[in-house]
Protein backbone atom coordinates (compact mmCIF):
# COMPACT_ATOMS: atom_id res chain seq x y z
CA UNK A 1 0.00 0.00 0.00
CA UNK A 2 1.22 3.51 -0.83
CA UNK A 3 1.05 5.25 2.54
CA UNK A 4 0.88 8.65 0.88
CA UNK A 5 -2.81 7.78 0.33
CA UNK A 6 -3.31 8.06 4.10
CA UNK A 7 -2.54 11.76 3.89
CA UNK A 8 -5.12 14.47 3.41
CA UNK A 9 -5.70 15.71 -0.13
CA UNK A 10 -3.73 19.01 0.17
CA UNK A 11 -0.62 17.10 1.24
CA UNK A 12 -1.02 14.52 -1.52
CA UNK A 13 -1.34 17.37 -4.01
CA UNK A 14 1.87 18.95 -2.70
CA UNK A 15 3.72 15.64 -3.09
CA UNK A 16 2.51 15.38 -6.67
CA UNK A 17 3.70 18.93 -7.31
CA UNK A 18 7.10 17.93 -5.91
CA UNK A 19 7.17 14.86 -8.14
CA UNK A 20 6.99 12.26 -5.33
CA UNK A 21 4.79 9.24 -5.99
CA UNK A 22 6.32 6.33 -4.03
CA UNK A 23 7.23 6.45 -0.33
CA UNK A 24 10.73 5.49 0.78
CA UNK A 25 11.01 2.61 3.29
CA UNK A 26 11.13 4.92 6.32
CA UNK A 27 8.13 6.88 5.03
CA UNK A 28 6.25 3.65 4.37
CA UNK A 29 6.90 2.42 7.90
CA UNK A 30 6.68 5.64 9.89
CA UNK A 31 3.75 7.56 8.45
CA UNK A 32 0.92 5.21 9.61
CA UNK A 33 2.25 5.13 13.21
CA UNK A 34 2.79 8.88 13.33
CA UNK A 35 -0.69 9.57 11.99
CA UNK A 36 -1.98 7.58 14.98
CA UNK A 37 0.03 9.69 17.40
CA UNK A 38 2.65 7.12 18.35
CA UNK A 39 6.07 8.18 19.62
CA UNK A 40 8.88 7.03 17.35
CA UNK A 41 12.56 6.10 17.62
CA UNK A 42 13.93 6.04 14.09
CA UNK A 43 17.40 4.90 13.04
CA UNK A 44 18.08 5.86 9.45
CA UNK A 45 20.98 6.98 7.32
CA UNK A 46 21.06 10.34 5.68
CA UNK A 47 19.21 10.46 2.36
CA UNK A 48 16.49 7.97 3.35
CA UNK A 49 13.63 10.48 3.24
CA UNK A 50 13.12 10.87 6.97
CA UNK A 51 12.39 14.61 6.75
CA UNK A 52 9.22 13.91 4.77
CA UNK A 53 8.51 10.95 7.08
CA UNK A 54 8.05 13.28 10.04
CA UNK A 55 7.02 16.52 8.27
CA UNK A 56 3.95 15.13 6.49
CA UNK A 57 2.27 13.58 9.59
CA UNK A 58 3.12 16.73 11.57
CA UNK A 59 1.38 18.94 9.03
CA UNK A 60 -1.63 16.64 8.95
CA UNK A 61 -1.92 16.73 12.75
CA UNK A 62 -1.76 20.52 12.86
CA UNK A 63 -4.41 20.82 10.13
CA UNK A 64 -6.80 18.35 11.73
CA UNK A 65 -6.37 19.60 15.30
CA UNK A 66 -7.25 23.22 14.69
CA UNK A 67 -5.72 25.57 17.25
CA UNK A 68 -4.39 29.06 16.81
CA UNK A 69 -0.78 29.44 17.98
CA UNK A 70 -0.24 32.10 20.61
CA UNK A 71 2.40 34.80 20.70
CA UNK A 72 5.75 33.12 21.37
CA UNK A 73 4.09 29.75 22.02
CA UNK A 74 4.52 27.37 19.03
CA UNK A 75 2.58 24.14 18.67
CA UNK A 76 5.46 22.05 17.32
CA UNK A 77 9.25 22.15 17.74
CA UNK A 78 11.87 20.53 15.50
CA UNK A 79 15.48 20.61 16.72
CA UNK A 80 18.35 20.24 14.23
CA UNK A 81 22.11 20.38 14.87
CA UNK A 82 23.18 22.81 12.13
CA UNK A 83 21.93 25.94 10.42
CA UNK A 84 21.91 24.24 7.03
CA UNK A 85 19.83 21.29 8.18
CA UNK A 86 17.38 23.56 10.00
CA UNK A 87 16.97 25.67 6.86
CA UNK A 88 16.41 22.58 4.71
CA UNK A 89 13.75 21.24 7.09
CA UNK A 90 12.10 24.65 6.82
CA UNK A 91 12.20 24.37 3.03
CA UNK A 92 10.53 20.95 3.24
CA UNK A 93 7.76 22.29 5.47
CA UNK A 94 7.19 25.10 2.97
CA UNK A 95 7.05 22.66 0.04
CA UNK A 96 4.83 20.01 1.62
CA UNK A 97 2.63 22.56 3.38
CA UNK A 98 2.05 24.81 0.37
CA UNK A 99 -1.65 23.93 0.23
CA UNK A 100 -2.44 24.18 3.95
CA UNK A 101 -2.58 27.17 6.27
CA UNK A 102 0.24 26.22 8.64
CA UNK A 103 2.86 28.77 9.68
CA UNK A 104 6.49 28.05 10.49
CA UNK A 105 9.78 29.80 11.13
CA UNK A 106 13.43 28.74 11.29
CA UNK A 107 15.72 30.15 13.98
CA UNK A 108 19.47 29.71 14.32
CA UNK A 109 22.53 31.69 15.34
CA UNK A 110 25.04 33.52 13.22
CA UNK A 111 22.45 36.07 12.09
CA UNK A 112 20.62 38.93 13.80
CA UNK A 113 17.82 37.66 15.98
CA UNK A 114 15.36 40.55 15.50
CA UNK A 115 13.51 38.94 12.53
CA UNK A 116 13.24 35.75 14.59
CA UNK A 117 11.73 37.68 17.50
CA UNK A 118 9.17 39.25 15.15
CA UNK A 119 8.21 35.88 13.66
CA UNK A 120 7.75 34.32 17.09
CA UNK A 121 5.65 37.28 18.23
CA UNK A 122 3.25 36.69 15.33
CA UNK A 123 2.58 33.17 16.59
CA UNK A 124 3.99 30.16 14.73
CA UNK A 125 2.58 26.66 14.38
CA UNK A 126 6.05 25.15 13.85
CA UNK A 127 9.46 26.33 15.00
CA UNK A 128 12.55 24.70 13.50
CA UNK A 129 15.60 25.59 15.57
CA UNK A 130 19.18 24.89 16.50
CA UNK A 131 19.56 24.41 20.27
CA UNK A 132 21.78 27.38 21.14
CA UNK A 133 19.74 30.17 19.60
CA UNK A 134 16.51 28.60 20.84
CA UNK A 135 17.80 28.62 24.43
CA UNK A 136 18.93 32.22 24.04
CA UNK A 137 15.45 33.26 22.89
CA UNK A 138 13.87 31.26 25.70
CA UNK A 139 16.06 32.97 28.32
CA UNK A 140 15.14 36.37 26.85
CA UNK A 141 11.43 35.57 27.06
CA UNK A 142 10.70 35.48 23.33
CA UNK A 143 9.56 31.85 23.22
CA UNK A 144 7.77 29.52 25.63
CA UNK A 145 7.51 25.77 25.02
CA UNK A 146 4.60 25.01 27.36
CA UNK A 147 2.13 24.43 24.49
CA UNK A 148 4.24 22.12 22.34
CA UNK A 149 2.12 19.27 21.00
CA UNK A 150 4.80 17.60 18.83
CA UNK A 151 8.55 17.55 19.54
CA UNK A 152 10.99 16.20 16.94
CA UNK A 153 14.71 15.73 17.54
CA UNK A 154 16.60 15.16 14.29
CA UNK A 155 20.19 13.91 13.89
CA UNK A 156 20.58 13.04 17.58
CA UNK A 157 23.99 11.45 17.04
CA UNK A 158 25.25 14.65 15.43
CA UNK A 159 23.85 16.59 18.39
CA UNK A 160 25.94 14.37 20.64
CA UNK A 161 29.07 14.91 18.54
CA UNK A 162 28.61 18.69 18.67
CA UNK A 163 28.15 18.81 22.45
CA UNK A 164 24.49 19.83 22.37
CA UNK A 165 23.12 17.19 24.74
CA UNK A 166 23.13 19.42 27.87
CA UNK A 167 21.21 22.10 25.95
CA UNK A 168 18.75 19.53 24.63
CA UNK A 169 18.07 18.30 28.15
CA UNK A 170 17.34 21.88 29.24
CA UNK A 171 14.92 22.27 26.34
CA UNK A 172 13.18 18.95 27.06
CA UNK A 173 12.71 20.03 30.68
CA UNK A 174 10.59 22.95 29.46
CA UNK A 175 8.27 20.82 27.31
CA UNK A 176 4.86 19.64 28.55
CA UNK A 177 4.68 16.02 29.69
CA UNK A 178 1.77 15.31 27.39
CA UNK A 179 3.22 15.55 23.91
CA UNK A 180 4.03 13.50 20.82
CA UNK A 181 7.80 12.89 20.53
CA UNK A 182 9.91 11.72 17.59
CA UNK A 183 13.60 10.85 17.85
CA UNK A 184 15.87 10.28 14.84
CA UNK A 185 19.51 9.22 14.70
CA UNK A 186 21.86 7.68 12.16
CA UNK A 187 23.51 5.50 14.81
CA UNK A 188 22.60 3.59 17.97
CA UNK A 189 25.48 4.78 20.16
CA UNK A 190 24.78 4.16 23.89
CA UNK A 191 24.54 7.89 24.79
CA UNK A 192 22.02 8.34 21.98
CA UNK A 193 19.89 5.46 23.26
CA UNK A 194 20.03 6.86 26.80
CA UNK A 195 18.83 10.25 25.57
CA UNK A 196 16.00 8.62 23.62
CA UNK A 197 14.78 6.86 26.77
CA UNK A 198 14.27 10.25 28.45
CA UNK A 199 12.29 11.61 25.52
CA UNK A 200 9.98 9.02 23.95
CA UNK A 201 7.31 6.90 25.63
CA UNK A 202 6.54 3.39 24.39
CA UNK A 203 7.91 4.30 20.96
CA UNK A 204 7.64 2.49 17.68
CA UNK A 205 11.16 1.43 16.65
CA UNK A 206 12.07 1.78 12.97
CA UNK A 207 15.52 0.93 11.66
CA UNK A 208 16.35 1.30 7.99
CA UNK A 209 19.19 -0.98 6.83
CA UNK A 210 21.09 -0.79 10.13
CA UNK A 211 23.69 -3.27 8.92
CA UNK A 212 24.46 -1.25 5.77
CA UNK A 213 26.12 1.99 6.83
CA UNK A 214 26.96 2.97 3.25
CA UNK A 215 24.59 3.43 0.37
CA UNK A 216 24.78 0.45 -1.97
CA UNK A 217 24.68 2.53 -5.12
CA UNK A 218 27.76 4.59 -4.20
CA UNK A 219 30.83 3.46 -6.10
CA UNK A 220 33.75 3.88 -3.71
CA UNK A 221 37.48 3.94 -4.32
CA UNK A 222 40.63 5.06 -2.50
CA UNK A 223 43.67 6.73 -4.05
CA UNK A 224 46.94 6.56 -2.12
CA UNK A 225 48.89 9.79 -2.42
CA UNK A 226 51.59 11.74 -0.60
CA UNK A 227 50.16 14.75 1.21
CA UNK A 228 52.18 17.21 -0.87
CA UNK A 229 50.56 15.86 -4.07
CA UNK A 230 46.93 16.08 -2.96
CA UNK A 231 46.22 19.41 -4.65
CA UNK A 232 47.50 18.23 -8.01
CA UNK A 233 45.65 14.93 -7.69
CA UNK A 234 42.43 16.75 -6.81
CA UNK A 235 42.64 18.96 -9.88
CA UNK A 236 43.24 15.87 -12.00
CA UNK A 237 40.27 14.03 -10.48
CA UNK A 238 37.61 16.76 -10.43
CA UNK A 239 38.31 18.04 -13.94
CA UNK A 240 35.23 17.08 -15.92
CA UNK A 241 33.09 16.24 -12.88
CA UNK A 242 29.70 17.94 -12.83
CA UNK A 243 28.44 18.55 -9.27
CA UNK A 244 31.05 17.60 -6.68
CA UNK A 245 31.57 18.07 -2.93
CA UNK A 246 35.15 17.98 -1.65
CA UNK A 247 35.55 17.40 2.09
CA UNK A 248 38.51 18.66 4.11
CA UNK A 249 39.22 18.44 7.82
CA UNK A 250 40.26 22.04 8.46
CA UNK A 251 38.73 25.38 7.57
CA UNK A 252 41.88 27.00 6.23
CA UNK A 253 42.49 23.92 4.05
CA UNK A 254 38.98 24.26 2.58
CA UNK A 255 39.76 27.86 1.62
CA UNK A 256 43.13 26.87 0.15
CA UNK A 257 41.66 24.00 -1.87
CA UNK A 258 38.90 26.19 -3.30
CA UNK A 259 41.50 28.79 -4.33
CA UNK A 260 43.69 26.11 -5.98
CA UNK A 261 40.73 24.83 -7.97
CA UNK A 262 39.78 28.33 -9.09
CA UNK A 263 43.36 28.96 -10.29
CA UNK A 264 43.12 25.73 -12.29
CA UNK A 265 39.99 27.01 -14.03
CA UNK A 266 37.52 24.96 -11.99
CA UNK A 267 34.67 26.98 -10.50
CA UNK A 268 34.68 26.30 -6.75
CA UNK A 269 33.58 27.81 -3.45
CA UNK A 270 34.16 26.90 0.22
CA UNK A 271 31.70 26.46 3.09
CA UNK A 272 32.67 26.00 6.75
CA UNK A 273 31.99 27.19 10.29
CA UNK A 274 33.99 30.41 10.02
CA UNK A 275 31.89 31.65 7.11
CA UNK A 276 29.03 34.00 7.94
CA UNK A 277 25.53 32.65 7.45
CA UNK A 278 25.08 34.98 4.48
CA UNK A 279 28.28 33.68 2.86
CA UNK A 280 27.28 30.07 3.51
CA UNK A 281 23.83 30.61 2.02
CA UNK A 282 25.29 32.31 -1.05
CA UNK A 283 27.81 29.48 -1.52
CA UNK A 284 25.05 26.86 -1.32
CA UNK A 285 22.85 28.79 -3.75
CA UNK A 286 25.71 29.07 -6.27
CA UNK A 287 26.38 25.34 -5.95
CA UNK A 288 22.73 24.35 -6.27
CA UNK A 289 22.26 26.55 -9.32
CA UNK A 290 25.35 25.16 -11.04
CA UNK A 291 27.27 28.45 -11.01
CA UNK A 292 30.09 26.57 -9.28
CA UNK A 293 31.04 22.98 -10.03
CA UNK A 294 32.77 22.12 -6.75
CA UNK A 295 31.72 22.86 -3.16
CA UNK A 296 34.61 22.46 -0.71
CA UNK A 297 33.19 21.73 2.76
CA UNK A 298 34.22 20.78 6.26
CA UNK A 299 32.40 18.29 8.44
CA UNK A 300 30.38 20.98 10.20
CA UNK A 301 28.32 21.13 6.99
CA UNK A 302 28.29 17.40 6.19
CA UNK A 303 24.80 16.75 7.58
CA UNK A 304 23.36 20.01 6.33
CA UNK A 305 24.01 19.60 2.62
CA UNK A 306 20.96 18.28 0.82
CA UNK A 307 21.43 18.99 -2.87
CA UNK A 308 19.97 16.92 -5.70
CA UNK A 309 22.12 15.31 -8.37
CA UNK A 310 25.49 15.42 -6.62
CA UNK A 311 27.57 13.09 -8.78
CA UNK A 312 30.78 12.84 -6.74
CA UNK A 313 32.05 13.19 -3.19
CA UNK A 314 35.81 13.55 -2.79
CA UNK A 315 37.47 13.08 0.59
CA UNK A 316 40.51 15.32 0.24
CA UNK A 317 41.20 14.44 3.89
CA UNK A 318 39.92 11.22 5.44
CA UNK A 319 37.86 11.86 8.58
CA UNK A 320 39.30 10.70 11.89
CA UNK A 321 35.90 9.30 12.89
CA UNK A 322 34.73 6.51 10.56
CA UNK A 323 31.02 7.36 10.98
CA UNK A 324 31.75 10.75 9.45
CA UNK A 325 32.84 8.99 6.25
CA UNK A 326 29.36 7.50 5.95
CA UNK A 327 27.71 10.89 6.41
CA UNK A 328 30.03 12.49 3.87
CA UNK A 329 29.54 10.02 1.05
CA UNK A 330 25.80 9.99 1.75
CA UNK A 331 25.63 13.39 0.03
CA UNK A 332 25.61 11.52 -3.29
CA UNK A 333 23.40 8.64 -4.53
CA UNK A 334 20.30 10.23 -3.03
CA UNK A 335 16.73 9.46 -4.02
CA UNK A 336 17.76 6.26 -5.79
CA UNK A 337 20.44 7.84 -7.95
CA UNK A 338 23.97 6.52 -8.34
CA UNK A 339 27.10 8.30 -7.20
CA UNK A 340 30.86 8.09 -6.74
CA UNK A 341 32.96 8.54 -3.62
CA UNK A 342 36.68 9.14 -4.11
CA UNK A 343 38.98 9.17 -1.07
CA UNK A 344 42.58 10.37 -0.90
CA UNK A 345 44.74 8.57 1.66
CA UNK A 346 48.23 9.70 2.67
CA UNK A 347 50.51 7.62 4.87
CA UNK A 348 49.38 9.55 7.96
CA UNK A 349 45.75 8.66 7.24
CA UNK A 350 46.27 4.91 6.80
CA UNK A 351 44.87 4.23 10.26
CA UNK A 352 41.76 6.25 9.50
CA UNK A 353 41.18 4.14 6.38
CA UNK A 354 41.40 0.92 8.40
CA UNK A 355 38.80 2.28 10.85
CA UNK A 356 36.45 3.14 7.97
CA UNK A 357 36.79 -0.28 6.36
CA UNK A 358 36.17 -1.94 9.71
CA UNK A 359 32.95 0.05 10.08
CA UNK A 360 31.59 -0.67 6.60
CA UNK A 361 32.71 -4.32 6.72
CA UNK A 362 34.61 -4.27 3.46
CA UNK A 363 37.79 -3.05 1.82
CA UNK A 364 37.44 0.00 -0.39
CA UNK A 365 38.83 -0.72 -3.88
CA UNK A 366 42.20 0.88 -4.60
CA UNK A 367 42.77 2.92 -7.76
CA UNK A 368 46.46 2.96 -8.69
CA UNK A 369 45.87 4.33 -12.18
CA UNK A 370 46.82 7.92 -11.48
CA UNK A 371 49.98 9.95 -11.77
CA UNK A 372 50.44 10.48 -8.05
CA UNK A 373 50.07 6.95 -6.69
CA UNK A 374 52.18 6.45 -3.55
CA UNK A 375 53.36 3.00 -2.50
CA UNK A 376 54.67 4.55 0.72
CA UNK A 377 51.15 5.66 1.64
CA UNK A 378 49.58 2.35 0.58
CA UNK A 379 52.02 0.26 2.62
CA UNK A 380 52.37 2.54 5.66
CA UNK A 381 52.25 0.75 9.01
CA UNK A 382 53.06 1.58 12.61
CA UNK A 383 54.16 5.14 13.35
CA UNK A 384 54.16 6.03 9.65
CA UNK A 385 50.42 5.26 9.48
CA UNK A 386 49.47 7.58 12.32
CA UNK A 387 48.73 11.31 12.18
CA UNK A 388 51.37 13.71 13.54
CA UNK A 389 51.39 14.48 17.24
CA UNK A 390 49.82 17.58 18.78
CA UNK A 391 51.56 20.79 17.81
CA UNK A 392 53.00 19.54 14.53
CA UNK A 393 52.38 21.36 11.28
CA UNK A 394 49.60 19.08 10.10
CA UNK A 395 47.96 17.70 13.22
CA UNK A 396 46.87 19.31 16.42
CA UNK A 397 45.61 16.38 18.43
CA UNK A 398 46.36 12.77 19.29
CA UNK A 399 43.89 11.49 16.68
CA UNK A 400 44.72 13.81 13.85
CA UNK A 401 44.08 17.27 12.45
CA UNK A 402 41.92 19.83 14.16
CA UNK A 403 38.52 19.69 12.59
CA UNK A 404 35.92 22.28 11.81
CA UNK A 405 33.60 20.94 14.44
CA UNK A 406 33.50 19.63 18.01
CA UNK A 407 36.67 18.93 19.95
CA UNK A 408 36.94 16.33 22.66
CA UNK A 409 37.90 18.93 25.24
CA UNK A 410 34.71 20.90 24.66
CA UNK A 411 32.10 21.58 22.00
CA UNK A 412 32.56 24.06 19.22
CA UNK A 413 29.01 24.77 18.30
CA UNK A 414 27.58 25.92 15.08
CA UNK A 415 24.73 28.30 15.80
CA UNK A 416 26.07 31.22 17.77
CA UNK A 417 24.16 33.63 19.94
CA UNK A 418 24.34 35.38 23.29
CA UNK A 419 22.20 35.02 26.37
CA UNK A 420 22.95 38.62 27.22
CA UNK A 421 21.76 40.06 23.94
CA UNK A 422 19.14 42.73 24.59
CA UNK A 423 15.68 42.28 23.10
CA UNK A 424 15.72 43.67 19.59
CA UNK A 425 19.49 43.53 19.29
CA UNK A 426 20.95 41.36 16.53
CA UNK A 427 24.27 39.58 16.63
CA UNK A 428 26.37 39.08 19.74
CA UNK A 429 26.30 41.22 22.83
CA UNK A 430 29.33 42.62 24.59
CA UNK A 431 28.81 40.19 27.43
CA UNK A 432 30.23 36.66 27.70
CA UNK A 433 29.75 34.86 24.41
CA UNK A 434 27.71 31.72 24.22
CA UNK A 435 29.57 29.35 21.90
CA UNK A 436 26.56 28.17 20.00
Amino acid sequence: MNNFTLLIEPLQKALQQEGYTTPTPIQQQAIPHLLHGKDLFGVAQTGTGKTAAFTLPLLQHLVKVKRMPSRGRPRALILAPTRELAAQIGDSIKAYGRNVNITHTVIFGGVGQRPQEVALARGMDIVVATPGRLLDLMHQGFVNLDRIEVFILDEADRMLDMGFIPDIKKIIAKLPQQRHSLFFSATMAPPVVELAKTMVKDPVHISIEPEKPTVDKIKQKVLFVDRKDKDALLIEQVTGMQKTIVFTQMKHVANKVAQKLEKAGIKATAIHGNKSQTARTQAMDRFKSGKVEVLVATDIAARGIDVDNITHVVNYDLPNEPETYVHRIGRTARAGAEGDAVSFCSAEERGFLRDIERLIHKEIPVDKEHEFHSNAAMNAVGAAARPPARGSQWGSGPRGPRRDGPRRDGPRRDDRGSRKARPGQGGWSKGPKRRN
